[in-house]
């Protein structure tokens, strides 16, 4: 039987600034999701490099993936991906535990309005108060570039909105740069960069110099 190659992400090009707000969109099986994993570290690119802070990445070993894994990126998943048995706040400080420069687990919490929640295990938060453990875990590392892989995908309208308004705040209020991938073309007009993807390529990139904020955008 002959091999067949088949290409996640071709020939995709485009930078992004620090401290900006980026949406990658684009249909299920556009190559989105994989141009995020390569971003943090996850999967590796087979051609080309991948930049960030001056450094390429695509030439790190796996010690040193490991190491931008850990101190550089902060992911945070479509289903959460809590530990059960441990409360909100230990969520949190666990993932700290390795870091070079964390974040005070409990503010950060407090950040995403969960100050009163921090001894609550995962079963006994909302979706959206889980998304929000998730995104304080993913922030408190105090990370280069916060990789969002459709964040609100399980999660119903209004509390969508919430975790939108918060990752908006970080970047807008915090400069935190964040990357969010999702198949809803309605959340563009939010960021500062759109990169639209089809078929494993970037078709197109806008700028949007003047980013409208999350609570006037309807879908």
């Amino acid at each position: 039987m002959g091999e067949v190659e088949i290409r996640a992400a071709d020939n995709i090009n485009f930078s992004i600034k620090k401290g900006e707000f980026v949406v990658i969109v684009g249909p299920s099986g556009a190559g989105k999701t994989t141009v995020l994993n390569i971003l943090g570290g996850m999967d590796t690119a087979t051609g080309g490099t991948l930049t960030v802070d001056g450094k390429d990445i695509t030439a790190y070993d796996s010690r040193q993936l490991t190491g931008y894994r850990r101190d550089d990126i902060g992911f945070v998943f479509q289903f959460y991906n809590l530990i059960p048995n441990l409360t909100a706040l230990e969520n949190v400080e666990l993932a700290l535990q390795i870091c070079k420069d964390p974040l005070d687990a409990k503010k950060v919490l407090e950040d995403v309005g969960l100050g009163d929640r921090l001894d609550n295990f995962p079963a006994q938060l909302s979706g959206g108060e889980q998304q929000r453990v998730a995104i304080a875990r993913a922030i408190a590392k105090n990370p280069k570039i916060l990789l969002c892989d459709e964040p609100t995908g399980a999660l119903d309208y209004q509390t969508g909105k919430q975790v939108l308004q918060i990752l908006q705040d970080m970047c807008r209020k915090k400069g935190a740069t964040v990357v969010i991938v999702t198949h809803n073309g309605a959340i563009a007009p939010i960021a500062d960069r759109v990169i639209h993807m089809h078929d494993a390529t970037v078709k197109k990139i806008e700028i949007d110099k003047h980013p409208r904020n999350i609570s006037e955008i309807e879908w």
